[in-house]
């Protein structure tokens, strides 16, 4: 973690030649100084999926493409629609299209209000020229890029199997989700209620994380938002999932340092990317 100047770079690419993408949007950490918060970096640092990219950096040993933000998701958050604006937290109004969603309410828009307990990010109101910014600075260039290597892909393969990469704590916080308290499983599994990617893809990975032993829930609670929304359209062959990996399996989440359980929960996240490398989602079939 560190402070940045703006302009930052917002992403990397980490290239490769199969037809599976990961992404990242929420595991960076460089602090852009114009970021204006009033609370500590420590307490921002508890919104990070701290971690995520290292837990995927053997991407590129596999032929996998790694796309990951290095801008924080409470500076703006990638996984968000453009039109997830939160009018409490302008000190004018917006212009453009508004969808008061679930999102918004929690104070978890495009540009986050409150952290996961409630707390208030600012002790000022933004104007919409510094949201503008932080849209065209970061979340444009991260969503070109993811789009790029999903198309490549895409040309490359006739198809895609796309995983949107999170982490999630053990135990959902008051404003985290709608599920406050909940104990999450070790993985939870989004495709959109089977809208973002071929249900049966789905269960397939499913079962690899149970033959691990890992407990998994699918679509609960976190179904996948913007990112899998935009890119998962089954019928075209662009598969994607959101894949939420609970942290307590390879981090302390009061120190953020990781922890012996990283090894394993990076070796489970590499079987189950070799296993889609080589996976054709136009042949899957439904076990026996």
């Amino acid at each position: 973690m560190k402070l940045t100047t703006n302009p930052l770079e917002p992403l990397t690419v980490l290239p490769g030649t199969s037809a599976l993408v990961l992404d990242s949007p929420h595991s960076g950490t460089l602090y852009p100084e114009d970021f204006g918060h009033a609370v500590a970096l420590t307490a921002l640092r508890v919104a990070e999926d701290t971690g995520v990219e290292a837990l995927w950096g053997f991407a590129p040993d596999i032929g996998a493409t790694l796309v990951h933000a290095s801008f924080p998701r409470s500076y703006i958050d990638a996984n968000r629609a453009l039109e997830d604006i939160d009018p409490l937290l302008l000190d004018a109004p917006w212009t453009g299209p508004l969808h008061d969603g679930p999102k918004v309410r929690l104070g978890k828009g495009l540009v986050w209000r409150l952290l996961d307990d409630g707390t208030p990010i600012y002790q000022r109101r933004l104007s919409p020229s510094e949201v503008t910014h932080r849209i065209d600075a970061c979340w444009r260039p991260y969503h070109a890029a993811l789009e790029a290597a999903i198309d490549a892909a895409v040309a490359r393969h006739g198809y895609v199997i796309h995983l949107n990469c999170h982490s999630m704590p053990a135990v959902s916080a008051a404003y985290s989700t709608d599920h406050p308290g909940l104990r999450h499983a070790d993985f939870v599994i989004g495709d959109r209620d089977g809208t973002t990617a071929d249900p049966r893809l789905t269960r397939f990975v499913e079962r690899i994380l149970l033959g691990r032993g890992y407990t998994v829930s699918v679509n609960h609670p976190y179904k996948g938002v913007e990112i899998v929304r935009r890119h998962g359209r089954p019928a075209e062959q662009r598969h994607s999932l959101q894949l939420e990996v609970n942290k307590r399996l390879y981090m302390d989440e009061q120190t953020l340092d990781r922890h012996a359980g990283f090894a394993l929960a990076q070796a489970a996240l590499r079987e189950l990317a070799e296993a889609l490398s080589g996976l054709d989602p136009r042949r899957l079939q439904d076990p026996g």
